[in-house]
This record gives structure tokens, C-alpha cells and sequence, in this order.
């Protein structure tokens, strides 16, 4: 294959593994931002720690991946974002690592203090991803301040704060409003009993809140954009279709039909935004000489070949590992079902919960 063919196979795997990455952890996301408010007791909340529990590590490896195709295939684009966006990116990356810790030790110890504790660990682990995935994508799309390296490259040439303006904080409140509407779905459909009732009234509630905001983004980005092509304009109305589907299914009591539709929206959406930035990886809004593409961003001929063989093995095993955990675990969980809820797996036999 030509090198040209090879940056445009990359940058669409890339799409694909984003995609992978906000169908599987936007739910994760999701079901962590509501779980102080779904869960009324520590029976109920520690089901709905559990529907995470065997996915939820599983889930992150689409970031890696993500992450390392973006470094080995187009080293300009991963070196320039990087450092551009290190805070927020740094955010992200903390907010996942105590994210996992809390899910690890939260069932440690029956102290309702130490869960409370870990609970709220949970929540803005949750909550910061959520919102600044959206907030890096709208600064991705829109193009942020650059300028030529004398010694190669693209250099970042603005401060935190600028990526902090009304389109990218939009574009966050996107993100965070489908991510808790993904998982209120993926909680009625995976629990019974009072927590599926109130995850299938908040996916309602919230996924039109998410409607509206997301339109507004979808317009915006189109019209100001000066990239926007046919082909965006498609995955815009395939995201709002399905995601009209995925809040009449839910309305209707059908949570499957509901998750496949709103990860049909994750789709959609993902796709829009890639869309819209093609050719480019990571757009100039002051120099335009600086704005990178899958052209002058991209390795070698060589470098390419070789990930797409490795791409082409290691990819259906990894997908098919992935699709069994959840063909195992797919069972409706209850709170029934969690013997002894207060207690903690490391608790003295004297211990009790306070």
C-alpha cells in the first residue's frame, strides 16, 4: 500500500478506537457520575459499583490503544497535543487513576465513612473525563494557537485557559450529558428493581437535556467550521436519529434496543467530529502554515506497514476476549443478590459499620 493510503487507513482506525473508547467507557463514565444519586443505600450502590466490575478495566484499554496508535502513527500529532494540552490531559489521566483505586478499595472495609469516601472518589473520577474529553475534542475541531517549530513540527502557542472558551465547554457539557445518559441506560438495563426504575427516568430526563445541547454543538460545529463536508452532515443525523431511538426505547421499557441505539449515537458522534477534522489532526486557528495533518504529521512508510500487520492480528483477540467478558457477565444484578452489603472483605470479625 501507498504511504498516502496507509495515514488515511490510520487515522480512520484511530476514529474507530475513539469510538470503542465513548461506547464502552462513556457508559463507565456515565454510571460513576450517578452513582451518589441512583444508589439510596449501600446495598443498591454497591450493585451498581458491580455492573462495572468486571468491564470497567477492560473499558481503558481503548484509550491505550487509542493513545499509542496516535503516538507510533502520527508522532507530530501525539507530541504537539500532548504538550499543548498537558493540564487538562493530566486531569484525565488522575482522575482515571483515583477512579480505580476507589473501585478497588471502596468494599475494603464496612466503615460508611471510608465508602462515602471512595463513593465521592468515584464520582469525580467520573465527572472530570466525562467533561474534558468533550472540552479537547471542541478545541481539536476548532483549532487552537499554533506556531512553526524552528526545529520541526507545530508548537502550541496558547495557555490553559484558552481552551477553556463557550465552544469547547459546550462541546464538554456534550459529552458529560450523553456519557450519564449512556450509562443510565446501561443501568436499566443491567440491574432490576427500584435502581432500573430510576435509571430509566434519568436517562429520560437527562438524554433531553443531552438532545438539545448536542444539536446546538452539532450546528455550530458545521456552520463555523470551514471543513465541514457531506459526510459530516450524515454522521450529525445518523447521532441525533439514534439517539431519538435510543429515548423512545428507553420510554418504552426496551433497555437493549436503548444501548444499542445510544452507542449508535457514540458512533455518530465520533465520527462527526473526526468528519469534520480530516484531512487535518490538529488544526491552526492563528498560522496556518502550522496546522498539522495526517500528511506532515504521519511516520513512515515502514512504521505504518508494520502496525497495520500488527493491527491486523492482535485486534480480533482482543476484540473477542472483550465480547465474551460481557457475554459472561450479562445477567440482570439486584441488590438482593449482595449478601451482606455493609460488610467489607478486609472487616475484623469484630468490626461493624459505622
Amino acid at each position: 500500500m501507498s504511504l498516502e493510503m496507509l495515514q488515511n487507513i490510520w487515522f480512520l482506525l484511530i476514529a474507530v478506537l475513539w469510538i470503542g473508547y465513548f461506547v464502552l467507557e462513556g457508559f463507565d463514565f456515565g454510571v460513576g457520575v450517578l452513582l451518589p444519586f441512583l444508589g439510596k443505600n449501600e446495598a443498591e450502590r454497591r450493585t451498581i459499583v458491580t455492573t462495572l466490575g468486571p468491564v470497567w478495566d477492560g473499558n481503558e484499554v481503548w484509550l491505550l490503544v487509542a493513545g499509542g496508535a496516535t503516538f507510533a502513527a502520527f508522532p507530530e500529532w501525539y507530541a504537539t497535543l500532548f504538550s499543548g494540552f498537558y493540564l487538562p490531559l493530566l486531569l484525565i489521566l488522575v482522575a482515571l487513576i483515583i477512579r480505580g483505586v476507589a473501585f478497588e478499595f471502596r468494599s475494603k472495609r464496612g466503615s460508611a465513612t471510608w465508602r462515602k469516601r471512595w463513593d465521592a472518589a468515584i464520582f469525580v473520577g467520573s465527572f472530570l473525563p466525562a467533561l474534558l474529553w468533550g472540552v479537547a475534542f471542541a478545541n481539536i475541531v476548532e483549532g487552537v494557537p499554533m506556531i512553526k517549530n524552528p526545529a520541526g513540527g507545530s508548537l502550541y502557542d496558547g495557555g490553559f485557559f484558552n481552551l477553556l472558551n463557550p465552544y469547547a465547554l459546550l462541546g464538554g457539557l456534550v459529552t458529560l450529558t450523553l456519557f450519564v445518559t449512556h450509562g443510565a441506560i446501561f443501568l436499566a438495563l443491567k440491574t432490576d428493581g427500584e435502581i432500573r426504575v430510576r435509571a430509566n427516568k434519568t436517562a429520560g430526563q437527562v438524554g433531553l437535556v443531552a438532545a438539545v445541547l448536542a444539536v446546538a454543538f452539532g450546528l455550530w460545529t458545521q456552520f463555523a467550521n470551514s471543513n465541514n463536508t457531506v459526510v459530516s452532515w450524515v454522521f450529525l443525523i445518523v447521532a441525533v436519529v439514534a439517539w431519538v431511538a435510543a429515548l423512545g426505547a428507553n420510554r418504552l421499557g426496551r433497555e437493549g434496543w436503548a444501548f444499542i441505539f445510544s452507542s449508535l449515537t457514540m458512533l455518530g458522534v465520533v465520527s462527526f467530529l473526526f468528519a469534520c477534522l480530516f484531512p487535518n489532526v490538529m488544526p491552526s486557528s492563528t498560522v496556518a502554515d502550522a496546522t498539522l495533518t495526517i500528511r506532515n504529521a504521519s511516520s513512515t512508510e515502514y512504521t505504518l506497514t508494520v502496525m497495520t500487520w500488527v493491527a491486523v492480528i492482535l485486534t480480533p483477540i482482543v476484540l473477542i476476549y472483550q465480547s465474551w467478558t460481557y457475554w459472561v457477565f450479562r445477567k440482570r444484578l439486584s441488590p438482593s443478590q449482595i449478601p451482606n452489603p455493609e460488610k467489607g472483605s478486609l472487616d475484623l470479625p469484630h468490626e461493624v459499620s459505622v
